[in-house]
């Protein structure tokens, strides 16, 4: 089993599954986080309105997420659509996070179980 401290996570635009291999201290097997969900906007008085509160919504589904992978030292994260790309920018963008190793993937759907499994299998754990 690795000492790294390794992260991996299903994304879309409504909710994150994330699995990890360490708490605050220590590094052992994986387990599931508890899915983490997007907010979403519904009813603007103006589509400028609209934008502003889906990008506020977003940075803070980031920020949800980036709690759970804090102290990781690898991250894999998988996922339809760009939200991945956006990941990980936004964590490259953060002090913490500008040197993370983090590898992107594409997947559909995935049940929490696949996920877990997909993420070790990724790390040949």
């Amino acid at each position: 089993m690795s000492e790294k401290k390794l992260a991996g996570l299903w994304i879309d635009s409504e909710k994150a599954v994330v699995v990890k291999n360490h708490d605050a201290q220590n590094a052992f097997k994986f387990f599931l986080c508890s899915p983490v969900k997007a907010e979403i906007q519904h009813g603007n008085s103006s589509e400028n309105a609209g934008n502003n509160a889906e990008r506020t919504n977003k940075v803070k589904f980031f920020k949800e997420i980036e709690h759970l992978l804090t102290n990781s030292q690898e991250v894999y994260i998988t996922g339809p659509g760009q939200i991945q790309e956006e990941l990980k920018h936004y964590l490259h963008e953060t002090a913490q996070f500008k040197n993370l190793n983090i590898t992107l993937d594409t997947a559909q759907q995935m049940s929490d179980e696949q996920v877990l499994e997909t993420v070790k299998n990724h790390f040949n754990a």
